[in-house]
């Protein structure tokens, strides 16, 4: 037997899918974890001198409409 709850959300899933959606469940890093922070820093340094990433941060900073931040 199921419970309310249940019920209300099948039928909201239902009516997802009836709209044309479906459910898509995505993983991504657990950023809480201390070996992210190491896989980042790691990361970082492996571009330091790039030329490519400081083409890309160069062309980052010219085209962000940054206009109201503080």
């Amino acid at each position: 037997m199921k419970t309310n709850v249940a019920t209300r959300v099948q039928k909201h899933r239902a009516g997802l899918r009836a709209s044309g959606l479906r459910p898509v469940q995505i993983w991504v890093p657990d950023t809480r974890s201390s070996d992210f922070a190491d896989e980042c820093r790691r990361q970082s340094l492996a571009l330091r001198g790039d030329s490519q990433e400081a083409d890309t941060l160069n062309w980052l900073e010219a085209s962000a409409d940054t206009e109201g931040w503080e």
